[in-house]
């Protein structure tokens, strides 16, 4: 599985893009990708969508999430096939301690998968909710394309 940063110029909102291939273990006796098996692709993008490389040239990575809510809509199957299905993700929002990513299951003729996920700062020392902070701010605005 591969990862582009960007289908866009820098200077401009961007959409992540992350490569999953298809595997045969991922279908089901209907002969498409299970259901359960595209949230898979989702959480691959989503895993590699957070990780930057900082001005240092050091990957990092967003601190504590939890996600909070995840909404999916099964657009077309996917069969098997040879060449990787692509994941593009992007930030709709962003607010003091949240944000929502958007994603497309694609290729160059199909979306397959529309979603959604709200993914909520969380500090694990002290078990609770926590608040973005400005790094993490400022990468998410990168990818900042929002809804309407």
């Amino acid at each position: 599985m591969q990862q582009e940063p960007s289908r866009q110029a820098p200077d401009k909102p961007r959409r992540h893009v992350f490569h999953a291939q298809v595997r045969f273990a991922d279908l089901d006796p209907l002969n498409h990708v299970n259901n359960v098996r595209m949230l898979t692709y989702l959480e691959d993008a989503r895993i590699a969508f957070l990780r930057w490389d900082d001005a240092s040239g050091r990957r990092t990575r967003l601190g504590g999430l939890v996600v909070a809510r995840h909404e999916i809509d099964y657009v077309k199957p996917i069969l098997l096939r040879r060449e990787p299905v692509r994941v593009e993700t992007w930030v709709t929002e962003v607010r003091s301690a949240s944000f929502r990513l958007a994603y497309e299951i694609c290729d160059d003729d199909h979306t397959y998968a529309r979603a959604t996920s709200v993914l909520v700062g969380y500090d694990t020392g002290t078990q609770s909710v926590r608040r973005l902070d400005g790094a993490e701010r400022e990468f998410l605005d990168e990818f900042l394309l929002p809804e309407g």
